[in-house]
């Protein structure tokens, strides 16, 4: 190859000598200790000549000399500058390894740390949500102050470490724990207390049902005993009208009744007609002084059923007879019922 040191001693490529002939270049001749004497003969071309030959000997030493030193700090610089690239290949290889297993490294942290912060999150919902239903069933019950204060401390979950955030879930566990404990307790000695107190009530109510009962049987057989009072009937007008004195007379001569049936009897037909021989009930049918229904039943007292009076009270008398016994009766019915 063509070098430096061939460049800087004017050696071209092509005329640069062989090693071997370098070497011999490079050789001195020995000079001899012994000096020719010079004779008179000798001239000041031939001193000359022989000053310009020993300087162009040294310069050739001189030279050589450089060009080797040259060639072997160029060779130097060679290993030197391959070496130093070699080392700064290996610790950019090295660097870049690190800076991807670092960034790897990173990665991984980051993606635990986000693991870790969900699990604190979580685990901290699902305590302050079974603390918040202990809360609410103690109230009133037992004491749940530190509970809530644990609660509280985990609002801010956000703002908190995962480490601290477990820290507070296992004191609110423990605080769940023990309000719900004492819940427990106080809910079944209230349990207990009702069943006693239920067992006392229906006691009493089995004593007093049996004082009723015991009570009823003697009202009955006092009422056995006694004579049942009549019931309050209407009394007879003191003025009928030509109608009810048709039907006092009527009442009085086919049935014997007097005036204690006549009064219920006024009362009854007049509730139903109003003694009008011509009352008719649209919404039913219902017709006449006693409202037959249909009325053409009272065709069978007689043909003027529907103008007179008296044929509609002799039919009305015989209805009440043979339904009822009595126009009391009848008048008992319609007042229990609204109708006869």
């Amino acid at each position: 190859m063509f070098s430096p040191a061939d460049a800087a001693c004017g050696v071209s490529n092509q005329n640069r000598p062989r090693d071997s002939q370098r070497f011999v270049f490079l050789k001195a001749r020995p000079i001899s200790s012994s000096t020719t004497p010079t004779t008179p003969l000798e001239t000041d071309a031939s001193r000359t000549q022989t000053t310009r030959r020993r300087r162009s000997r040294k310069r050739s030493r001189f030279l050589a000399a450089g060009a080797i030193t040259a060639i072997a700090a160029v060779v130097g610089t060679g290993f030197a500058v391959q070496s130093s690239i070699a080392d700064e290949n290996a610790r950019t290889a090295v660097m870049t390894a690190l800076a991807s297993s670092g960034a790897e490294h990173v990665e991984q942290l980051e993606l635990n740390a986000g693991r870790l912060r969900a699990r604190a999150e979580q685990a901290s919902e699902s305590a302050v949500s079974g603390a918040s239903v202990v809360i609410a069933a103690a109230e009133g019950k037992t004491d749940a102050t530190d509970l809530s204060a644990s609660v509280a401390s985990l609002s801010p979950v956000t703002l908190l470490a995962p480490e601290r955030i477990f820290e507070l879930v296992d004191v609110t566990t423990t605080e769940t724990a023990n309000v719900n404990a004492s819940t427990t307790e106080v809910d079944r000695v209230a349990a207990e207390q009702a069943a006693v107190a239920q067992a006392s009530a229906e006691a009493a109510a089995a004593e007093a049902a049996v004082e009723a009962a015991a009570e009823a049987a003697a009202a009955e057989a006092e009422a056995g005993d006694a004579v049942p009072a009549a019931p309050a009937r209407p009394s007879a007008p003191t003025d009928p009208n030509a109608a009810q004195q048709i039907a006092r007379q009527l009442m009085a001569n086919q049935y014997g009744w007097g005036d204690d049936q006549f009064g219920c009897l006024v009362s009854l037909w007049e509730k139903e007609s109003r003694w009008n021989v011509n009352a008719y009930n649209a919404s039913s049918g219902a017709t006449g002084i006693p409202q037959a229904l249909p009325g053409n039943k009272m065709a069978s007292a007689g043909a003027d059923w529907q103008t007179n009076p008296a044929t509609q009270i002799s039919w009305g008398l015989g209805y009440i007879a043979s339904r009822y016994s009595t126009p009391c009766d009848a008048w008992d019915k319609s007042e229990a019922s609204g109708w006869y």
